[in-house]
């Protein structure tokens, strides 16, 4: 049973993108974030999990891909299909009203955001590469999945808890969603070297980047809160360009 944890947590993880799709298509995307935020929390455990109790699996690597799939893949796709239905119409896309009525249909502010199942599509192919890649092993080509999600949910929190009038005309202006939607699928596949926050020991020396950048987005987190992920994305993809080496 004990071998059985790190899998139990990956579930965890699948559940959660679960729910928070569910939540995300009825355009709740305050709610689906939350639970995409608690299944990323468990997809970085179970991991975790599986090499404290030597419980490293087949199954177990598999599952973790079809969970990041789901949370970190098709979610952001929906909440950012959603986010651009919003700046087009000013309302959540309703499927429904899409194909029952002739009228609405022939519009394209019906049909351009579904622009934003680009990222399910990127995040997806991006998976299959990493499990097949063994230069990936203490760190990443191209931007982690669980990342991207992290910058992609943000923009609805940071609307709102956090956004004044002009930041929300900002986000919510179709452009602006589109080039974040394009700009995350080429980051998720581009042949970019990003390093790694597993540490192999826990000595200043060797991870010195590593502690200055999780102290650097704690404090952004405290002093910005939502509005510091998209931040801290973009910091983490400037400080591996600037950085070597990446092991």
């Amino acid at each position: 049973m004990i071998k059985q944890i790190p899998n139990i947590i990956t579930s965890l993880n699948l559940l959660c993108g679960c729910v928070a799709i569910m939540f995300a298509v009825s355009g709740d995307l305050v709610s689906a974030s939350f639970f995409a935020f608690a299944g990323i929390f468990l997809d970085f455990f179970d991991g975790l999990a599986a090499r404290v109790l030597n419980a490293q699996s087949q199954v177990g690597l598999q599952l973790d891909s079809l969970a990041d799939v789901v949370t970190s893949g098709v979610l952001p796709g929906i909440v950012m299909v959603q986010l651009l239905s919003e700046a087009l119409t000013g309302t959540s896309l309703d499927i429904g009203t899409i194909f029952s009525d002739t009228a609405n249909s022939t519009s394209i502010e019906s049909y351009l955001p579904f622009i934003g199942l680009l990222i399910a599509v990127a995040s997806g192919y991006r998976l299959a590469k990493f499990n097949v890649d063994i230069r990936q092993t203490t760190s990443f080509i191209g931007l982690p999945v669980p990342a991207n999600t992290l910058l992609i949910l943000s923009l609805p929190l940071i609307i709102s808890f956090q956004a004044g009038q002009q930041i929300t005309e900002v986000i919510l202006t179709p452009w602006f969603l589109i080039i974040i939607t394009l700009v995350s699928c080429v980051l998720l596949n581009a042949e970019i070297p990003l390093f790694g926050l597993k540490f192999k020991t826990w000595n200043f020396k060797d991870n010195a980047v590593r502690y200055l950048f999780l102290i650097a987005s704690i404090l952004l987190l405290v002093v910005l809160k939502f509005i510091a992920i998209p931040i801290i994305i973009f910091l983490y993809v400037l400080v591996s360009l600037f950085w070597k080496p990446l092991d």
